[in-house]
């Protein structure tokens, strides 16, 4: 597997993913690559062709974070980010949230299923007579019935093989009333296919009130681009804190790497304490486990995460290996 441990507290956190994995019995052979904002601040490189097609040889990338002060926006996240998930065709973005939220009493249980390469992220538009008071921006989003489909089709398998079999589309059909459609439409057709399948929708503004409400109405989400960007953050927050947040950037045909990485971002103002949680490193590499066909040793983490944990970054860690290991 490659290894981007990136910025900030990316390589702290990502040293206690690949301790608590060894740990669980799943031996690895890494590489870690040097890619991030304070690579590009040294040398001016993002991500050359030459290190994506090295990339492309490995069974699972593992990223600790990136981001780095001082570097314009968008360098990294359109040059790097955004690049891996184009061209290695990471066209699902799967997040699980499991967790008690404030006001409740009883654990919730949701995934996130985001489409990951269209959308608002495609970079379609421009600006006309920037810096004048003419000044026009265009920002399009890009849905294809192709992309749309087999997002759908993932998070419908994915609700097939869950206890509750449930599927909810989020989008806003009521004035996005072109991508609305589009999803809608397709979201009816898929559905015929999955009789097994409870469905329903809901407006994404809707879907923000009742994750705080009531998080429980749902079991799986599939939502474009944007708003599964906007709705798996608030997820987070609703299921004990970003911290806690996992992710998946999915390849499902396998016909390249898929990346894993926690989505709190790199953190610089405590990069180098201790005090970072790893915690969401450590979920995103049990997903990465569930990819490679290690699910036991992936359900193993999962449960030794579950109880609270406290402490520096490495001894977090720590605590997580003594609980796998008896």
């Amino acid at each position: 597997m490659a290894v981007i441990g990136g910025d900030g507290i990316g390589p702290e956190v990502v040293a206690e993913a690949l301790k608590v994995v060894r740990a669980s019995g799943v031996e690895l052979d890494t590489t870690f690559f040097d890619l991030g904002g304070a690579r590009y601040l040294r040398d001016g490189e993002v991500l050359s062709d030459d290190t994506l097609e090295s990339l492309r040889g490995y069974d699972a990338i593992l990223l600790g974070a990136v981001g780095t002060p001082g570097v314009p926006p968008g360098v990294i996240e359109r040059g790097l980010l955004l690049k891996l998930r184009f061209s290695l065709d990471l066209y699902i973005n799967q997040r699980p949230f499991v967790g008690t939220a404030p006001g409740h009493a009883q654990p919730h249980d949701f995934v996130v299923i985001r489409e990951n390469t269209e959308g608002s992220y495609a970079g379609e538009g421009g600006v006309l007579r920037k810096g004048t008071v003419h000044e026009v921006a265009t920002q399009g989003s890009v849905n294809t019935r192709f992309g749309v489909e087999r997002c759908l089709r993932f998070a419908f398998e994915l609700a097939s093989r869950r206890e509750r079999r449930h599927i909810t589309l989020v989008h806003k059909t009521n004035v996005l009333t072109f991508a609305g459609d589009l999803w809608q439409r397709t979201f009816d057709a898929v559905a015929t296919e999955y009789p097994k399948v409870g469905t329903a929708y809901n407006h994404v503004d809707a879907a923000c009130i009742y994750l705080v409400q009531d998080p429980h109405r749902y079991d799986v989400i599939v939502t474009d681009n944007l708003f599964g960007d906007i709705l798996t953050d608030l997820g987070g927050a609703v299921s004990g804190g970003i911290g806690l947040a996992s992710s998946a950037n999915l390849n499902p045909a396998r016909t390249g790497p898929s990346l894993f990485e926690p989505v709190h971002g790199s953190a610089p103002d405590i990069a180098g304490k201790g005090v970072a949680n790893p915690i969401a490193a450590i979920l995103s590499a049990a997903l990465m486990l569930d990819h490679l066909g290690a699910s036991a040793s992936a359900d193993a983490i999962r449960v030794a995460c579950a109880a609270p944990t406290s402490g520096s970054t490495i001894a977090v860690g720590d605590e997580i290996c003594r609980r796998l290991q008896g």
